[in-house]
């Protein structure tokens, strides 16, 4: 079996030109050839704020881009034709669809219900007002431009937990009263913010057995309606665990598959990553929100970080086959609310890290192959942000594809430069490679490939080192790499495998 990698196709500021369904289809082949096997598409219903809203802010999660609502009928990425178009594009291909599904909140209500709630600290919601108060907010969905296709449901102030209004600078956030919740917000599984329930908007009931029929039955419409292979979990942090429990084990025992899923935990901490894992009696990947956060640092830190503890206080550490490692996503990007986007010069280092090692489920950042440009306005100032691609990602991703097999040995016993070997299997050809990076100067390792390797030919696909290096007689070689760079070692035979 072919080493597996996740594509990040889209970014937060992706064009609103309603083309990314078209795009992907038409990148199929492509991503296919580079090794690609999964593809992470973004939200496909319909959002709050219509054809511009990356589609976080959820509003109608059975409108695909079909019905004239919010003033659009497609969204930001396209109609449903094209989006069922994009899904069978990938399918021809061999590559699985992944969907982005959002199913913590709710925006853009058509209608005002008055509720009694209370008032709660924003930054502790263990801390309430002693006294109720009647409020009117925005949580009754009748989706007007639907009607009753596909599901009757109407959302309204029974389905929600909670709900928030901004007064000039300053955010209010409401527990809206329910006897049979005991008044309270739904238990997490961690104490972030007292109690992290709460994200935005009109924040889903989970406790409602109503809400969880609706979601098992919108989860198997969806599956049904677009062939989707697998889901990426956004916001699990503030969904308890128990829901998704449920909704998994239905969809499974449904569909009579595993579906390939991943689940969002955003926390520097591996802590509460992995017991979200472990309780979902790991059904799902994570994301490793630590190691991107390890890449951030030492991409700040430059030589003053030490690359041996590159790992520490991970998830592949710690539960290696259940961690999604990346480099950057939409969240981390520039002048996102999570921005901590990893400096330019470290990205190919942090990518070889990910992508030409035993462990871990690589994913691609869409900008990281294809690139992005586009400007935010901030105040009266307006910047552009222009995001290059990375050198040499695409090699890197045919070698993990083609040739990152077999035993993997470390040396990684000095500060600034670090490396590994993989020995290569047998029954794939010209496979193994030796990796070598340096966050200072020039640097090199002394690495036993093995006897197989023995008087080889080796070149660095990167095109940092023009040399080429030939081992020993034992397979033994000092490989090498420039200053603050990555040189990925390959067998020249190996080269034109790789395009």
């Amino acid at each position: 079996m072919n080493n597996p990698s996740l594509f990040q196709f889209f970014h937060w500021y992706y064009p609103d030109d309603g083309n990314l369904w078209n795009h992907c289809a038409s990148q199929a082949e492509h991503l296919a050839w580079l090794g690609v096997t999964h593809v992470w598409l973004p939200p496909a219903y319909k959002a709050a704020w219509g054809s511009n809203d990356p589609g976080y802010a959820v509003y109608d999660i059975f409108d695909l881009g079909e019905f004239d609502q919010k003033a659009t009928v497609r969204t930001k990425y396209g109609t449903k034709d094209q989006y069922l178009d994009c899904i069978k594009a990938l399918h021809q291909h061999g590559l699985q669809a992944i969907a982005d599904i959002v199913l913590n909140h709710k925006h853009g209500a058509d209608e005002t219900e008055e509720m009694t709630a209370r008032e709660v600290n924003p930054l502790n919601r263990t801390e309430m007002a002693l006294d109720t108060s009647q409020i009117r907010a925005h949580t009754k969905f009748t989706f007007p431009g639907r009607g009753d296709k596909y599901s009757s449901f109407v959302w309204d102030k029974h389905s929600f937990t909670g709900v928030s209004e901004t007064m000039g600078d300053e955010l209010k956030i409401y527990l809206i009263e329910h006897k049979d919740t005991a008044n309270n917000w739904n238990e997490m599984m961690d104490d972030e913010m007292g109690n992290f329930d709460y994200l935005m908007g009109a924040d889903i009931e989970f406790r409602n057995n109503f809400v969880r029929e609706e979601l098992k039955y919108w989860g198997k419409w969806y599956v049904e309606t677009t062939g989707i292979d697998g889901f990426r979990l956004d916001a699990v942090k503030h969904i308890n665990y128990r829901f998704f429990q449920e909704w998994l084990h239905y969809m499974r025992d449904t569909f009579q598959k595993e579906f390939f899923c991943v689940a969002e935990y955003w926390s520097g901490s591996k802590e509460p990553i992995i017991n979200y894992c472990n309780a979902l009696e790991q059904m799902t990947q994570v994301f490793d929100v630590p190691l991107h956060y390890n890449f951030y640092k030492a991409s700040m830190e430059k030589k003053d970080y030490d690359l041996r503890s590159i790992w520490d206080g991970t998830v592949i550490r710690d539960l290696p086959t259940h961690a999604v490692t990346f480099v950057d996503n939409h969240d981390s990007q520039p002048f996102q609310s999570l921005e901590s986007f990893v400096e330019y010069w470290f990205k190919p280092l942090a990518y070889a890290l990910i992508l030409l090692r035993v462990d871990g489920f690589p994913c691609i950042f869409f900008p990281a192959l294809y690139g992005a440009n586009y400007d935010e306005q901030r105040g009266e100032e307006n910047f552009r942000v222009e995001l290059a691609p990375i050198p040499a990602l695409d090699k890197m991703m045919k070698a993990r594809q083609l040739l990152a097999y077999g035993e993997q040995y470390d040396y990684f016993d000095h500060p600034n430069t670090v490396a590994w070997v993989r020995k290569g299997e047998a029954d794939k050809e010209h496979s193994g490679c030796a990796v070598v990076m340096s966050n200072g100067d020039d640097g090199d390792k002394t690495m036993d490939m093995g006897e197989a390797f023995a008087n080889t030919v080796f070149v660095d696909i990167t095109g940092n080192i023009p040399d080429n290096i030939t081992t020993n007689e034992h397979g033994q070689a000092s490989f090498r790499c420039r200053g603050e760079a990555v040189s990925v070692w390959v067998k020249e035979a190996a080269v034109p495998l790789l395009g």
